[in-house]
């Protein structure tokens, strides 16, 4: 599998940058994460993650581990960071509670396995169309679950940014569920964090995807629309390209 790939990672309207983001560089997996705690805490929260998952990713057989074996890796990874991150949280008052998010995109075998636990995102723009691959962890997608919310009722919603799993809590180690996806030549990815989202709208994010040329200037242009449209976070993007599947 061929792919392309370009990220930025900005601070946005906040005073320090609690996103961070890992790009493999042989392109076999991809990283976000969001953290959360104020002052270091998030940063140390989504550094620690990004650091913990990329070595037990190397455990895995990029070429043909299968899809079981796959799953439980990933899983263990992201178990062990989150391991990790609660018990520095105990540790060291400073850093108590605090926590991020983690998304991913791996590749094993001609697969994408896609998924993550919070509310940063995958999206697929094919065919023109763009559709969220993963499901947030927020209480407002558990409402709508419940059907007690709509959609736009959600935009503004006062539990919008409150979430029931991330790393750095019991239930951030309980399983991924990651979606297997078979990739298209000419699927285009990303990987963002809520300061994406906070500012570009889905209209907005699948027409610069399918506008872009270059990975790395897609991902300025979609972190600049969500800068232009209000994003009041930190704000991240990884995008891939599929050039052959």
């Amino acid at each position: 599998m061929k792919l392309r790939a370009g990220w930025l990672s900005i601070v946005g309207k906040r005073d320090n940058n609690e996103d961070a983001c890992y790009v493999d560089p042989r392109y076999r997996f991809f990283l976000v994460a969001d953290g959360m705690g104020g002052q270091s805490a998030g940063e140390r929260a989504s550094g620690l993650a990004m650091e913990i998952v990329p070595q037990r990713l190397q455990l895995l057989d990029f070429e043909k581990s299968p899809p079981e074996q796959t799953t439980k890796i990933i899983d263990d990874a992201i178990t062990q960071a989150n391991y990790e991150i609660m018990a520095l949280g105990e540790l060291d008052p400073k850093l108590k509670n605090m926590g991020t998010t983690i998304t991913f995109v791996v590749q094993v075998g001609g697969t994408l396995y896609i998924g993550g636990v919070g509310d940063s995102r995958v999206y697929l723009l094919r065919g023109g169309k763009i559709q969220q691959l993963t499901t947030d962890h927020s209480l407002t997608q558990a409402l709508m679950d419940a059907g007690t919310l709509t959609p736009e009722e959600a935009v503004n919603h006062r539990y919008k940014n409150v979430l029931y799993r991330y790393l750095g809590c019991k239930e951030g180690g309980s399983g991924t569920s990651p979606k297997q996806v078979k990739p298209a030549v000419g699927d285009r990815l990303l990987i963002c964090t809520d300061g994406v989202t906070g500012g570009a709208d889905d209209a907005t994010l699948a027409k610069i995807l399918g506008a872009g040329t270059d990975p790395q200037k897609t991902a300025e242009a979609v972190v600049q629309a969500a800068s232009d449209g209000g994003s009041k976070d930190n704000i991240t993007g990884v995008v891939i390209f599929v050039d052959q599947a």
